[in-house]
């Protein structure tokens, strides 16, 4: 018997400006349109957020329909192939590939190999003088990481468009072994993150957290937050936050 089933024991914490979570807790459910998938929602507004967050592994047969209304998504690839048809567009995806969905777009994912999913979904905000971006798709392989902040162990990707039609943000950040974020960030931004590999200590309000690859943090606006990489191996995550829309 493992020794959080004997007693009770779990790394997960959720609290009001953040929470931490990890697979060994995850439990899955499922999902309007999705089937013979296992989803795993990992951060909603039940919890607090303005966006969700979802895994979902499509297994064999496994397809997910429907449309996607006043909402955005974006989906990103962590493992295994599958076909998307996003209204007139159809994308092949791999590892690391992605697909941004923008409001009333009708998605059909399916023709599953070993997929895995990572899914962030919120309400889209339009802005005056702004067009609705269109279907997005790409592979985080053809982004180069650049120096954040000129720290050359510590680089960032930016998937989608900066521009002001969206207003969301999605970006992998990877860290050589001892790199740190430069700063104690405090801001109006929230943030969905899900731990690609490797390990480290991050800081979220007052606490400090080991996480390592397959972990999950909501952070909560103006929710202090600080990161090292430990190890020896390079430790990425990916994430979502809000933009370019007046709080």
């Amino acid at each position: 018997m493992k020794s959080n089933q004997l007693f009770g024991l779990t790394r997960d914490v959720v609290k009001e400006r953040y929470a931490l979570r990890a697979p060994a807790g995850f439990v899955p459910s499922c999902l309007p349109g999705w089937t013979n998938c296992a989803a795993i929602v990992q951060i909603s507004p039940a919890m607090g957020a303005r966006f969700s967050q979802i895994e979902i592994t499509l297994l064999k047969n496994g397809e997910g329909r429907g449309k996607t209304g006043p909402n955005e998504m974006m989906a990103y690839v962590l493992e295994g192939q599958c076909a998307a048809s996003l209204g007139a567009a159809k994308c092949p995806l791999a590892a690391g590939g992605f697909v941004y969905l923008p409001p009333e777009t009708d998605f059909h994912f399916h023709r599953p190999r070993n997929a895995r999913l990572l899914v962030f979904e919120r309400k889209y905000e339009p802005l005056a003088g702004c067009d609705t971006p269109a279907v997005l798709a790409g592979d985080a392989a053809n982004i180069p990481g650049l120096p954040f902040m000129d720290i050359k162990d510590a680089c960032l990707q930016t998937l989608l468009p900066g521009d002001p039609r969206f207003d969301m943000a999605v970006n992998i950040f990877t860290y050589q072994p001892g790199a740190t974020l430069p700063l104690v960030e405090t801001h109006v931004m929230e943030h969905g993150l899900r731990m690609l590999a490797g390990q480290g200590i991050y800081r979220l309000d007052a606490d400090w957290h080991p996480v390592r690859a397959g972990d999950v943090i909501w952070m909560a606006p103006y929710c202090p937050q600080w990161f090292v990489a430990m190890g020896s191996q390079p430790a990425s995550y990916i994430y979502y936050k809000d933009i370019n829309r007046a709080p």
